[in-house]
């Protein structure tokens, strides 16, 4: 079982697309290693944070587990409902597990272990990460197009980014809101 999770983690890092077309990996437990790959990306996260920022570790594992739902949403919404192609049927489990599954490389932060580390790795994971979400979007939605496939995880990320700026600014008291 602890072989089948690191075989996981191993083919997701090397950007390996035979694990998203490969249905025995998605089985019974695939649901949980996903979970647990979100969960320790987010902790990893909050690690690299912790040399500049302090961040709290349990909150950043929650906060994981709300991107994996919402990414996922926006991936099956977009790519399975809004532009699907022809041979685009699957279900949304199957998408939350890939999700999960292309977010290994976040677990890359453990090692920014000095704040000379950390932005670099950082930001070599989120691409690594991006570029897993792109592959395995591909695969589990049968796209013939890479680019489409592209299309379908920048516009999810537009979204987060658009809700999560909005979000922060509306915390910040920030957007013109008239109080009359």
């Amino acid at each position: 079982m602890f072989a089948e999770f690191l075989n996981i983690i191993f083919k997701s890092i090397k950007l390996d697309k035979t694990l998203y077309s490969d249905n025995r990996n998605f089985g019974e437990a695939a649901i949980y290693f996903a979970g647990l790959i979100m969960i320790l990306d987010g902790v990893a996260g909050a690690v690299a944070a912790n040399t500049i920022v302090k961040t709290a570790i349990g909150m950043s594992g929650l906060t994981a587990i709300l991107t994996w739902l919402v990414w996922s949403i926006f991936i099956y919404v977009i790519g399975v409902k809004l532009f699907p192609d022809k041979q685009t049927k699957i279900p949304f489990k199957k998408v939350l597990i890939a999700v999960g599954f292309a977010h290994a490389p976040g677990l890359i932060r453990f090692f920014a272990v000095t704040p000379e580390l950390m932005i670099p790795i950082i930001f070599l994971t989120q691409f690594w990460i991006f570029a897993g979400l792109i592959i395995s979007t591909k695969q589990i939605l049968n796209l013939k197009s890479s680019f489409k496939a592209f299309g379908i995880v920048f516009m999810s990320f537009l979204i987060i980014a658009f809700l999560s700026i909005s979000f922060v600014m509306s915390r910040m008291n920030v957007l013109p809101v008239n109080n009359i």
